[in-house]
């Protein structure tokens, strides 16, 4: 599995930098968009990284979908999540909850 990181030049470099090879270069709406379609059509990818900025700009179906994505778990970094936590992400995914 993979871990995928989406957003701009500037919020992928650290992700580059710490080895991670699957970074997406995306500055414009309609990139970002194409660029998360893309990435949920992959089955090798696990974990997708995305700025919380981020997934306000894309459109309402996409975020639905990423919202109740179990393969690729999505987690964003920075802002709100969309109301679900990590620890109800990993639950999700995984299928117990590693809190208890």
């Amino acid at each position: 599995m993979e871990i995928a990181v989406i957003g701009n030049s500037d919020f992928i470099l650290g992700f580059r930098l710490a080895g991670v090879e699957m970074t997406i270069a995306a500055d414009s709406d309609e990139k970002l968009a194409e660029a998360v379609t893309g990435v949920l059509d992959d089955s090798s990818v696990g974990i997708l990284v995305l700025k919380g900025s981020d997934m306000e700009r894309l459109p309402e179906r996409i975020r639905t979908t990423l919202s109740e994505s179990v393969q690729p778990t999505v987690i964003t970094i920075g802002g709100e999540e969309g109301g679900v936590s990590m620890r109800e992400k990993i639950k999700r995914a995984v299928g117990v909850d590693l809190w208890k």
